[in-house]
């Protein structure tokens, strides 16, 4: 059984990574020889790679279509994307393997799972490597390298993608998507579900991830001047946007009728109360509103990642879909009508659904892994000549760098 576990998670390419990690360290925390260190893939890259991850929030807000571009470099030239990360991480990884002795790694974020091979295998590192796809339908071949040991995916859907790209079934693990305890201990407690009547306002929850982006000021105009409802608003890390909402909608609607917030960490108890979810296809937030068992309506995705999301929801009858504006109060109508009965529809199907144990599941499993007795990390001077011969095909200042390497080699 794995004792000194390594995860490489992302603190800043939007919250999901975040949440998955530390549902599963509420589960690791169950086993008390466990010692498990989370790290941010982008620091191994130095300031430099913070300052990159930092800029998803604006990207994914603000230019959809460089996204849409990376997104599809990561499809076409899977090979490129690990090869860059690998030159610029691989110094910093080697020295963590160093410090830490881990003796299993586990990725939840696409861009470190065939960088990490690529210098495991280089230097015959024989570390069991297991990576968690934290996307549900929409997978690049970044999450699927079939030299990992062992792949865990959260759907079916996520799991076909795998044999897709190549990935033996021996290595794929079913499991679920995993979220934090907090959504999930209202099913525990002798607490009265919450179902809606025509005889109190509709609680409506307006969110977008943990970036904070989408059309919600047009969305919280349209709720509130077709129905009788309130709305919360959860803009994340936009502080920009909790500004300017806070001035329009304040003024004209009145804080009784509009409540918004910033990044929470109580954003369960806001789920809880609502009525209505409306949220992007963000899969940690659709999850974590399943969990907690309120009907979802999906505004849109961000292309690449999330574009099979909304069709997902569908699928499971999770929610409903309204990516234009302009049906969303005829769409909210039809799920009220008949004192809400789609409503308690999604509500059923979304308890069906759900396997609230995925976390403890996907952590046992990793724990039942075998691990070698002992790893051999070669010390730093045997990994110098590491690249001499080697032929990848990486952008020219990369290049340019890697040659002076070589030339302080020869010098030695």
């Amino acid at each position: 059984m794995a004792k000194n576990i390594l995860i490489i998670s992302s603190d800043y390419t939007g919250h999901g990574h975040k949440s998955i990690t530390d549902s599963l360290l509420e589960k690791f925390s169950l086993y008390p020889d466990v010692n498990v260190h989370v790290v941010d893939g982008f620091t191994f890259i130095g300031n430099l790679g913070l300052r990159i991850g930092k800029l998803y929030g604006s990207i994914t807000r603000n230019a959809k279509e460089l996204w849409k571009l990376i997104w599809d470099m990561s499809l076409k030239r899977p090979s490129l994307v690990n090869e860059m990360v690998e030159v610029s991480i691989r110094d910093n990884f080697l020295d963590l393997l160093r410090n830490l002795k881990p003796d299993l790694i586990l990725s939840v974020h696409p861009n470190f799972n065939g960088s990490v091979l690529n210098i495991l295998e280089e230097n015959n590192i024989k570390i069991p490597f297991v990576t968690f796809i934290a996307d549900l339908v929409s997978i690049t071949p970044l999450w699927a390298d079939p030299r990992a040991d062992y792949i865990i995916c959260p759907t079916k859907e996520s799991k076909y993608k795998c044999l897709e790209f190549g990935v033996s079934e021996s290595k794929l693990k079913l499991i679920g998507f995993p979220v934090r305890q907090k959504f999930l201990e209202h099913l525990t407690k002798d607490t009265e579900q919450r179902t809606y009547t025509r005889n109190r306002p509709l609680e409506c929850l307006i969110m977008s991830g943990g970036e904070g982006s989408g059309n919600m000021s047009t969305i919280a105009r349209i709720l509130l001047k077709n129905f009788n409802c309130k709305v919360k608003i959860v803009t994340g890390r936009n502080k920009i946007l909790k500004r300017r909402l806070e001035r329009t909608l304040y003024d004209k609607f009145g804080t009784e009728r509009v409540e918004i917030y910033g990044f929470t960490e109580n954003v369960q108890d806001l789920m809880l109360s609502s009525d209505l979810a409306i949220t992007r296809g963000s899969p940690n937030t659709m999850m974590e509103v399943v969990a907690c068992n309120v009907p979802l309506i999906v505004t849109g995705n961000l292309p690449g990642q999330e574009e099979g999301n909304p069709g997902y929801i569908i699928k499971h009858n999770l929610g409903v879909v309204c990516k234009d504006t302009r049906r969303l109060k005829s769409v909210v109508k039809e799920l009220l009508v008949n004192n809400g009965s789609k409503l308690k529809q999604i509500k059923r199907s979304q308890k069906k659904f759900l396997n609230p144990n995925v976390a403890k599941e996907i952590v046992d499993f990793i724990l039942s892994i075998e691990t070698p007795e002992k790893i051999n990390i070669p010390d730093e001077n045997a990994t110098k000549f590491w690249d001499i011969g080697k032929k990848i095909s990486i952008p020219r200042k990369i290049k340019l760098k890697r040659k002076i390497i070589l030339k302080k080699n020869k010098s030695i």
